[in-house]
């Protein structure tokens, strides 16, 4: 209860994979961590693994029933969000992040004038907020209400915690976080309902998603179910936003750790943008940032844990599984079996030089899942993490202030550090284009 991260990787690597029994009191989940384990939950029996039972019913109070979901409602949002996030539309979008991220990394100025240490996480997740904004509502939506939008978010996924920990309490039953909880949910429906009639009335076709959802629904349905549009908006905006500025947390303090990794970084960095803008075009020309990004999603994967609950009876790794259980996918743990990772715990982009060669097994990298659930998003988390970084590093030389070994914690289903982080952002030293 007090480390559940660290707690369930030390279970699974104990037993090197094999499947483990969780006593939870009355709760008795499946701990599973092996890449054979994996493919066969989220790829080869995926249908007989749904996300259904005590883990997803926290978070079903906020996402409703659309890309996180099963069934008909899933399929359907699938369909027509697949198209929205495809590599080739992503970077469509491409050019307007940077403008976005490069506006608010300017903004940090100020900070490193004066001397005054940025709050990491209000930070990154305010300047990722903002550009997941910018491609989801396009310019519907104020900067004031973005701001407000972020915090609510966040407090949802933290304030289900206990909630996840503790599955079997009754909803009947007030529990800590639950008031919390129901009060940000309903001020993000107060803020999307208005911006989804909005985009409604207008009835223009342009390249920013909630136009682009509300004429795939249209096209679809013949009409737009005002509930499921919002549903399919708060499902992309969690997962685009929270999960990107969770991993540029974790990047700071890993980079402080490893000087070797933060000079050859800043090295590429400067080669590549020099004081030029940072543009989408810099990133396909910085493989070792896209290596550090790899690395990082190995050493902290965005999801901490990825529930199912069985159809069937069924069988995993020997273990006879009946009808109804539940299983817990642990992305952490999986990244931690030395049989598929030499040095585990070292943290080492250069195994990440041949993809190929450093992949002993294909599902032993899960930081987006797999299957047909496979996260859309990953091409956007690529693009607005390499972004952020490098205008970061090309305008600024970043010093954690408070270095420290970081906890992870669960935020909801995300991985989180507990420890709160500040950097200090000192000048680069050079003029920089206009």
């Amino acid at each position: 209860m007090s480390d559940p991260v660290t707690e369930l990787a030390r279970m699974g690597t104990d037993a090197a994979g094999r499947v483990v029994r969780l006593h939870l009191g009355p709760f008795r989940p499946y701990l599973i961590s092996h890449p054979d384990h994996v493919q066969q939950v989220l790829k080869t029996d995926w249908t007989n693994f749904v996300r259904a039972g005590v883990f997803w019913r926290p978070l079903q109070r906020l996402i409703g029933h659309s890309i996180l979901g099963e069934g008909e409602s899933w399929a359907s949002a699938r369909k027509i969000l697949q198209p929205l996030f495809t590599a080739r539309y992503t970077a469509s979008l491409a050019e307007d992040m940077a403008d976005t991220i490069a506006a608010r990394i300017s903004e940090l100025d100020d900070f490193s004038r004066t001397g005054q240490p940025i709050d990491l996480e209000h930070q990154m997740t305010s300047i990722v907020n903002d550009t997941v904004i910018k491609v989801l509502f396009g310019g519907r939506i104020s900067r004031d209400t973005a701001e407000r939008l972020a915090p609510e978010f966040a407090t949802c996924a933290t304030s289900i915690g206990f909630r996840m920990l503790l599955p079997f309490a009754p909803y009947s039953i007030r529990v800590p976080g639950d008031r919390a909880f129901l009060r940000s949910a309903k001020k993000i429906d107060e803020i999307v309902y208005p911006l989804i009639e909005q985009a409604r009335h207008e009835k223009t076709r342009s390249k920013e998603v909630v136009s682009a959802l509300l004429a795939a629904r249209l096209e679809k349905e013949g009409e737009a179910d005002l509930r499921q549009v919002r549903d399919d908006l708060v499902n992309i905006y969690g997962a685009a936003s929270e999960t990107t500025a969770m991993s540029l947390i974790w990047l700071w303090q890993v980079l402080h750790d490893h000087p070797g990794v933060r000079d050859r970084l800043q090295e590429e960095v400067d080669r590549v943008v020099g004081g030029d803008p940072v543009r989408p075009a810099h990133v396909a020309q910085m493989p070792y940032l896209r290596m550090v990004l790899q690395e990082l999603l190995r050493v902290y994967p965005n999801a901490w844990v990825v529930p199912r609950q069985t159809v069937a009876d069924t069988e995993i790794g020997g273990v006879p599984i009946k009808a109804g259980s539940q299983v817990l996918i642990s992305p952490y743990t999986t990244h931690r079996l030395e049989e598929f990772w030499p040095r585990p715990l070292e943290f080492d982009p250069e195994r990440w030089a041949d993809e190929k060669a450093a992949l002993a097994h294909r599902y032993a990298f899960v930081p987006f899942g797999v299957g047909p659930h496979v996260c859309l998003g990953q091409h956007l988390f690529y693009i607005e993490a390499s972004l952020v970084i490098a205008n970061v590093m090309s305008r600024f030389r970043p010093v954690v202030a408070n270095p420290q070994q970081l906890k992870p914690v669960p935020g909801g289903a995300t991985l989180r550090p507990k420890q709160k982080l500040f950097l200090q952002l000192h000048p680069a030293g050079r003029t920089r284009a206009a």
